[in-house]
């Protein structure tokens, strides 16, 4: 079975498996988001949900982020590991926000990519979360694995793997395909201890049935 007959039926299971596609990153404010998934970059979501709650009751704005103490700023978020760069991009970003954009979260790639700390994973993440625009990927690293696992893709480039998604999952598909990704990868296809035993993509996985 080709990578494209295949994933109609992948899509179908996750949507049984998964039925809320859901970003795991709590937020109020669009700018919220945009931070919570900086703060997320080699960190856990339920760190980040533990951390952003205390970041955004102390500077409840963009400008009382903008004009934050720097090392208050890295003490809140010192937990979320790489606290300086994480800290400095908030601030510069909301500075950013607050200068160019009116205080809103741009909802282009292109605009987003000029954002201090945002590469293309966060700026697909905030194009299908906030503004539900059709075919943003998220490429992190469950999607890299379980993507090269299932035999969709075959490289761990994120940027080659965004592409190639995109030539096989239909756009109103591409953002809760890659929600129900990340929660299969917690819950099943866990990282050099997957289940295939009782993993309900087994049939369509490369690495498990060896086609």
């Amino acid at each position: 079975m080709t990578a494209k007959e295949k994933i109609p039926h992948i899509i179908k299971t996750l949507k049984d498996s998964y039925p809320d596609a859901l970003c795991q990153l709590r937020y109020e404010k669009d700018y919220e988001l945009l931070f919570a998934v900086r703060l997320s970059a080699q960190c856990t979501d339920e760190r980040v949900n533990m951390v952003a709650p205390v970041l955004f009751a102390a500077y409840p704005s963009l400008e009382a982020l903008a004009g934050a103490d720097t090392e208050d700023l890295e003490r809140i978020v010192h937990s979320c590991g790489f606290y300086r760069a994480k800290a400095r991009d908030i601030q510069a970003a909301s500075a950013m926000l607050l200068e160019s954009y009116g205080g809103k979260v741009p909802d282009t790639m292109e605009e987003l990519l000029k954002l201090p700390g945002v590469g293309r994973k966060t700026a697909n993440l905030i194009l299908g979360d906030l503004y539900n625009k059709p075919g943003a990927i998220v490429v992190d690293t469950h999607c890299i694995r379980i993507t090269n696992l299932l035999g969709l893709v075959h490289t761990k480039i994120p940027e080659k793997i965004e592409a190639e998604l995109r030539e096989l999952l239909p756009p109103e598909e591409s953002n809760d395909f890659c929600h129900r990704i990340v929660l299969h990868g917690r819950a099943v296809c866990v990282a050099n201890r997957p289940a295939c035993g009782s993993c309900s993509l087994a049939p369509f996985c490369a690495h498990h049935t060896g086609a």
